[in-house]
């Protein structure tokens, strides 16, 4: 486990409702999750606990209820505010990392300092950082169709922490690898973001997964049960 948490809220669902034409997806959500805090949602597939990842990083809108992200709801932000709070306050890590595969490893951690503004010398520094604590430091001018899967997914996890995000989402990140290197991709993602004072919404299928978390809610049919305090 990691160091405790703050008690201050930076993420919250209010009774959430996500639809899809008639079909509810997700029923009314309630959740709050603290600055540093790591929540897992566990579920089925199909349960809907993606469609609630997506909804609370302001990816799909909610029909009813209130995303809040440090006490300002999502649905007060227009299309270009909602664009600049994902790129600057939100990281995400998703199940097959998602590198852009013409781009190297290091050019890849660094796309979210670049799309924000900072200078590629600066950028490509931060990721040098990130990559080296994750032991990544020798592979950065390869491709990712030239390191392996775990590396990948180390590279997708610089990516979503390098600029520093108060948030990261993360959907079925170790969904892909093997156990030996889901643990070791987990334990380095969840330490760099507690270190940084990141809080992590992670949707997993793993018990193993979810029990790393500082608080874990299940998902069942649309609807949303927190299981306490780890």
């Amino acid at each position: 486990m990691g160091e405790a948490i703050s008690t201050s809220e930076i993420l919250s669902a209010n009774g959430v409702d996500l639809s899809y034409g008639s079909q509810l997806a997700v029923r009314d959500a309630h959740l709050s999750i603290a600055r540093g805090e790591v929540a897992a949602v566990t579920g089925q597939s199909g349960s809907g606990k993606s469609s609630l990842l997506y909804c609370l990083a302001g990816v799909l809108p909610a029909a009813r209820g209130q995303v809040r992200f440090q006490g300002r709801s999502l649905g007060d932000l227009d299309d270009e505010a909602m664009s600049s709070l994902r790129r600057e306050s939100f990281g995400f890590v998703f199940q097959y990392g998602e590198l852009l595969p013409e781009l190297t490893i290091e050019e890849n951690a660094a796309l979210p300092l670049r799309l924000a503004g900072r200078s590629k010398k600066a950028a490509h520094e931060a990721a040098g950082a990130v990559l080296e604590r994750l032991g990544l430091g020798e592979l950065r001018e390869r491709r990712p169709s030239q390191v392996s899967g775990g590396q990948s997914q180390r590279v997708a996890v610089a990516r979503a922490l390098v600029h520093r995000p108060a948030v990261v989402f993360a959907d079925e990140p170790t969904g892909s690898l093997d156990s030996a290197n889901a643990t070791a991709v987990l334990e380095e993602f969840l330490g760099l973001a507690r270190s940084q004072g990141t809080a992590v919404v992670l949707v997993t299928h793993d018990p193993a997964v979810a029990a790393q978390a500082d608080s874990h809610y299940t998902m069942t049919d649309g609807v949303l049960t927190p299981r306490g305090q780890v």
